[in-house]
């Protein structure tokens, strides 16, 4: 026989669900592993699933799989790759003009498709000069988003209605989209007690009828820090003497 015998090439892949529960719990231990699967067999093992139906290898899925926000999705390489890869593409070009990303597919037997990607969206969807790669890469991220808009649109069915991480990266979580919404309500001030009217109500008789303060000022002070009903402001108002009053007291 010649020396020259093909051996048997040495793979992780596990071939049934012990083999894979072994899998997940071994490569969790370990620290080569990316942060979202370390001490974490269950998203390893789901993550592992996902390659399969993509095509993927279990150490390829683990590569080219993240998790965001608790979502699933695929870093971009991985993607057009997995695209090229399939016997339905034709071909994909990109290109990028400095302003605006473009990103043409073909599947076999239709008609090309592309979709862009420019500054004007990424300024329309709050993300032109947001923190991170937006700023630092935003050619690379207008790239991104075309890429994901044509693969998804034209090979749904390759990928397995997978996500783009680079697109999914941009989506507010829940906690932000909470604080925006409690950032842009008014704030709630609380409302002006009676007590403190009460004991403030003689002194502030006082100042009026010296020319010191008036009503206005008084419960425009009291608005900055509290609610006030519209039965607080008319006594406060009923402080300031009557012109007549006035009149016959100096007299």
């Amino acid at each position: 026989m010649s020396e020259l015998t093909v051996k048997p090439i040495f793979s992780l892949a596990p071939q049934n669900i012990e083999e894979a529960l072994k899998f997940a719990d071994f490569l969790s231990a370990s620290d080569i592993v990316p942060k979202d699967f370390q001490r974490k067999p269950a998203n390893i093992l789901v993550a592992v699933q996902w390659g399969m139906e993509l095509g993927l290898q279990p150490m390829q899925a683990m590569q080219s799989i993240a998790v965001i926000n608790g979502r699933p999705s695929l870093w971009g390489d991985a993607v057009i790759a997995l695209i090229r890869s399939s016997p339905l593409c034709e071909y994909v070009y990109e290109s990028d003009d400095g302003e605006t990303a473009t990103c043409r597919v073909k599947r076999v037997g239709e008609d090309e498709q592309f979709r862009t990607f420019s500054m004007t969206d990424a300024k329309a969807a709050g993300l032109a000069g947001k923190q991170g790669p937006w700023s630092q890469y935003p050619k690379r991220m207008r790239q991104m988003r075309a890429r994901s808009f044509a693969l998804r649109d034209v090979f749904p069915d390759v990928l397995r209605g997978m996500p783009m991480a680079e697109e999914v990266q941009d989506i507010p979580t829940e906690r932000e989209v909470n604080q925006a919404r409690k950032a842009d309500e008014p704030k709630q001030l609380p409302p002006y007690p009676d007590s403190k009217l009460d004991e403030s109500a003689e002194k502030w008789r006082g100042m009026i009828a010296q020319n010191r303060t008036n009503p206005d000022h008084i419960i425009s002070n009291i608005k900055s820090k509290y609610t006030i009903s519209q039965e607080q402001e008319e006594r406060i108002r009923a402080l300031a003497p009557i012109e007549g009053d006035a009149t016959n007291a100096s007299a």
